[in-house]
């Protein structure tokens, strides 16, 4: 396994367990909803014009991806709200013709069950990815999607991060299919989701690498641009939360508006996230930084000679919807080895707990 080879003699954690088992859980995912003759065995209902994902925490970057994949893939708009400014709208939009789709790992997590009752007052239809059955918003949700990722002990979602991400995936195809889209490539492309998971466990070592030079910073900043941003989100959380780094996650376009200046602070780094190439745009951006405040640059993605990058991780893979559940493992694996760099309790981080009733 490369688990045990690259791990070696040092203590298993949890989180780290739970990144090593997501090759598994994809296959498992794949099996369970994707048919024999190609059709995608999830129920979903029909004359829907406009979806809205709510979500916190991991779970809203997911839902993120997910709003981003529905308008490229199904054609159909899309959007993301985190669940506690949800809560706070005095009205939501409400007609048959929309989808309230609630992403949450246990399925009991607060603010989003609540958001899921308020949208129920409101008579819309509702659906929900989680990985726990019979939960809350299991029970109340009118259409229901499982994620099979078993029990996740680390209070960091990793397993059920990426498990959300397939689902989502696999739910935005199906609306595709019902629309008569042709979704046969994309169906071929997700099969090879878990050998390319296990293909970036190999990079262990050069991210561990990573990660001790990452763990001497006290300030970095994640951007992307586009359908990474999600991504972007996601590792700025990770790094955050396992290893009490200062992190801040920003569209690069929109950081060079003033946010950019952080920079000017000493021991600041900039990682950028693509699970594609680099626009001209991007390139152009991150030349400015580099001459205006020359911070170490991390690449997590395909490497360009346009752009000087102090480290660069890769896997080599042409399909960015598969790439993403490459990069997702690659940032897990370099906030836990930073984490672990600095002696932090990667499964229990202090003050934190998972957000369930």
């Amino acid at each position: 396994m490369l688990f045990d080879l690259f791990v070696g003699k040092r203590k298993n954690t949890c989180m780290e367990n739970e990144i090593f088992e997501q090759s598994k859980i994809a296959q498992i995912i794949l099996d369970s909803y994707i048919q024999k003759d190609g059709n995608i065995n999830i129920e979903i209902p029909s004359d829907i014009t406009r979806i809205i994902l709510v979500a916190s925490g991991s779970s809203y970057h997911c839902a993120r991806y997910a709003a981003d994949l529905f308008g490229s893939i199904a054609k159909i708009e899309a959007s993301a709200v985190y669940s506690s400014e949800f809560l706070l709208e005095e009205t939501i939009a409400h007609s048959e013709n929309i989808l309230y789709i609630f992403i949450t790992q246990s399925g009991e997590t607060t603010d989003t069950t609540s958001a899921l009752e308020k949208a129920k007052d409101f008579g819309v239809k509702t659906l929900c990815i989680t990985n726990k059955e019979d939960s809350t918003i299991w029970n109340a949700s009118d259409y229901k999607i499982a994620c099979h990722a078993g029990e996740e002990k680390s209070i960091a979602a990793t397993k059920s991060f990426t498990s959300q991400l397939l689902c989502s995936t696999l739910l935005v195809l199906k609306f595709a299919q019902n629309r008569g889209i042709d979704i046969y490539d994309y169906l071929l492309d997700l099969k090879t989701i878990p050998s390319f998971i296990e293909n970036t466990y190999s990079l262990q070592p050069k991210i561990k690498h990573m990660a001790r030079f990452l763990s001497k910073y006290k300030n970095i900043v994640v951007t992307a641009d586009g359908q990474s941003y999600a991504l972007a989100k996601e590792a700025s959380l990770k790094i955050k939360e396992t290893s009490y780094i200062q992190t801040a996650s920003y569209i690069l376009g929109e950081f060079m508006h003033g946010h950019v200046a952080i920079l000017n602070n000493k021991h600041s780094l900039l990682i950028y996230v693509l699970n594609g190439n680099l626009t001209y745009t991007a390139i152009k951006n991150l030349n400015t930084i580099k001459e205006n405040y020359n911070p170490p640059i991390f690449l997590i993605g395909n490497r360009t000679n346009q752009v000087k990058s102090t480290y660069n991780i890769n896997i080599e893979c042409d399909k960015p919807i598969i790439k993403t559940f490459c990069l997702a493992v690659i940032i897990q694996l370099l906030a836990l080895e930073t984490a672990l760099k600095l002696h932090r309790n990667v499964d229990k981080p202090h003050g934190l707990n998972k957000v369930v009733k």
